[in-house]
């Protein structure tokens, strides 16, 4: 597991904060424990940086982790990171470094090595390039809306690696007057948010006939019956609660939008 792997590692203090060595290999077995380790220790007094300099495989479900950590707490930063980690970010259109925190020029639009776990895209041939410019034109389009940053971001994550294309709302007006009359196959909302909840926002998308028949999942840390039942009523496809599951939710998406 990654918390004991990882605090096996080199591990140092000095003026910027504690320093933690990546494995490696961050894979699904890695992922386990990994954020509470790093959430616990970012509540100590130091700031904790992150040596990725060695990391050569970076998956989906660490992709998530380590967005998250550095998304929800100032005190958590990477440092010297690999082409192959940068590769991981670039590739979903995602942002590791802190607000404000320039990626190095050196190393910004790297693309992913051979044999690793990314491969740059030109490298596959024409064929490979115009079978995936033929499978972009047939994405299903999915708006997620959700106040919290990074939930955005994960699921921004998973449903890019899905192959969806995503539009976001940062709040349920957000998200309405993003969407407007624009058609999507899928909408995936919050509940609990500032200026409009999730069941407004339902009610709303139901009011609007472009809207009417759309598949709507809600995505929230709520479990409560009546809670299910008020979404139901509002025209809710589903429900899914926090933390969420990659393919369950893709497999959920793809089943109500074949």
């Amino acid at each position: 597991m990654l918390e004991r792997r990882a605090m096996q590692a080199a591990e140092s203090s000095d003026g910027r904060g504690e320093l933690i060595t990546l494995p490696a290999v961050l894979d699904l077995a890695a992922a386990d424990g990994f954020l509470d380790m790093l959430q616990k220790k970012a509540e100590q007094s130091h700031p904790l940086r992150l040596d990725a300099s060695g990391v050569e495989t970076l998956t989906l479900p660490c992709v998530q982790i380590i967005l998250a950590a550095i998304k929800s707490h100032d005190r958590i930063s990477i440092s010297s990171p690999s082409v192959e980690f940068v590769a991981a970010f670039n590739d979903l259109g995602l942002d590791w470094t802190p607000d404000g925190e320039e990626i190095p020029e050196e190393i910004r639009d790297l693309p992913s090595e051979p044999g690793l776990t990314r491969t740059h895209e030109a490298a596959k041939g024409p064929d490979h390039l115009q079978e995936r410019m033929e499978d972009d034109a047939m994405k299903k389009r999915i708006l997620t809306i959700d106040d919290s940053r990074t939930m955005r971001d994960m699921l921004m994550v998973t449903l890019a690696e899905a192959g969806f294309e995503v539009i976001q709302g940062v709040d349920g007006q957000h998200g309405l007057d993003t969407l407007g009359n624009d058609r999507v196959d899928v909408v995936i909302t919050d509940i609990n948010m500032p200026k409009m909840d999730g069941y407004e926002v339902i009610r709303q998308l139901r009011r609007n006939p472009v809207h009417k028949t759309t598949p709507v999942l809600v995505l929230t840390t709520e479990s409560d019956a009546e809670k299910k039942n008020l979404a139901r009523q509002a025209g809710a496809t589903g429900w899914m609660v926090k933390p969420f599951d990659p393919d369950q939710l893709v497999a959920t998406i793809r089943k109500v939008c074949p």
